[in-house]
């Protein structure tokens, strides 16, 4: 994240996680801080949800066609 917009939204999800737990909603306070560690760990690792969403994509992808090349399925169409 550019600038401000990374210190600024952990800022905020500090204060939000601290509101949520005067009012006693562990479960916000959870969602919050969860929100934060994922913001933290894709700034400081460069990997994000997206891309292991489009891994888990591929190797399905890559698994299925796997599948079809030792069962000789005819019946599966690949596009």
């Amino acid at each position: 994240m550019d600038g401000i917009i990374y210190p600024a939204s952990i800022i905020f999800l500090a204060i939000l996680t601290f509101i949520f737990y005067q009012n006693r909603n562990t479960m916000l306070m959870f969602i919050a801080i969860a929100i934060g560690v994922y913001i933290v760990y894709s700034q400081e690792t460069g990997h994000t949800a997206t891309e292991f969403k489009n891994e888990v994509i591929h190797s399905i992808d890559d698994k299925a066609q796997e599948f079809d090349k030792e069962h000789s399925n005819k019946s599966f169409d690949t596009d």
